[in-house]
């Protein structure tokens, strides 16, 4: 039979998903069992979807779709959500906004702003996930690793901050961004060793680098903390069950790696809120059926 050495890194990044799963609270343990022996597919959507209704009326259609969780964006684009929510209803009326409409605060999406400005209120509503973008590329292959190691040891600070707020923090990948690769992808995970920085996959943006998907999920692996459900078309066919991609291998991938949170359909450019939520419903019931197959 082959062994396996477990490296400090591994228990750091074991550590700090199950850490995870407890400082989210014990309502993000609840999603329903699936089949014996099956990985779980968790759903969850962004509030960016919905960017023309007030917060509350964002979460209440979030909430009747039938999502589990929320990622609740700043104003990149225009999203008035989360200054929204700090201004005026501050942690308590952020829990009690997200209790009323039984949905669990997945992340805070930070783009506009950055994770600092929004550390306090995430960790005072529960604590969870702040999503933001990486450092630029490099030009030359062989700057990449060095360039990686440079960058995440500049998250120290962010790293800290999370620990002091029970929160995580999340890289998403772009193109022309220093994560934008799957070699990329591989570095992120050889190099980091903060136990609260992951990554968030962005498969729009894999695919237009021409780049694997799943190699992508693969690479990321355990470091893997948030999943945009989100394919490189244009308009609605964005979404899951819209554009073309099949996502049952890449469910399949987070099968895998047993990605422990959520699938996030998602596009940019989101249509009135009516179509939007109609658009979400068969992604969802896209999903859904994707992940029978598996």
């Amino acid at each position: 039979m082959k062994t396996t050495s477990l490296t400090r890194r591994d228990l750091l990044t074991r550590a700090a998903s199950a850490a995870l799963a407890v400082a989210a609270g014990p309502k993000l343990m609840q999603a329903a069992d699936p089949p014996a022996g099956k990985w779980p597919m968790k759903l969850s959507t962004s509030t960016i979807e919905f960017t023309k209704l007030p917060v509350e009326q964002a979460l209440e259609r979030i909430a009747q779709l039938g999502f589990e969780a929320v990622d609740i964006w700043s104003a990149h684009a225009g999203c008035p959500h989360l200054d929204d929510v700090q201004k005026r209803l501050g942690p308590d009326g952020l829990k009690e906004l997200l209790a009323k409409a039984k949905l669990k605060l997945y992340a805070f999406s930070v783009y506009a702003g950055g994770y600092a400005k929004y550390a306090d209120l995430l960790g005072k509503a529960g604590g969870g996930l702040a999503i933001h973008g990486s450092a630029g590329a490099v030009r030359d292959p062989k700057d990449l690793v060095p360039a990686m190691k440079k960058y995440l040891e500049g998250l120290k600070a962010e790293n800290d901050l999370a620990e002091r707020n029970n929160s995580y923090v999340a890289i998403e990948n772009h193109g022309g961004s220093l994560l934008c690769t799957v070699d990329s992808f591989k570095a992120f995970a050889d190099l980091n060793t903060n136990p609260r920085i992951g990554i968030a996959l962005a498969p729009y943006h894999v695919q237009a680098a021409r780049q694997s998907v799943e190699e992508a999920i693969a690479a990321c692996g355990k470091h893997l903390l948030f999943f945009y459900a989100w394919q490189n078309a244009p308009g609605l066919k964005q979404l899951p069950g819209h554009g073309p991609t099949d996502f049952t291998p890449w469910l399949a991938a987070l099968a895998k790696i047993n990605y422990p949170w959520y699938v996030n359909p998602f596009m940019h450019g989101e249509p009135p809120p009516d179509e939007m939520t109609e658009a979400l419903k068969k992604s969802m019931a896209y999903l859904k059926e994707c992940y029978g197959k598996l």
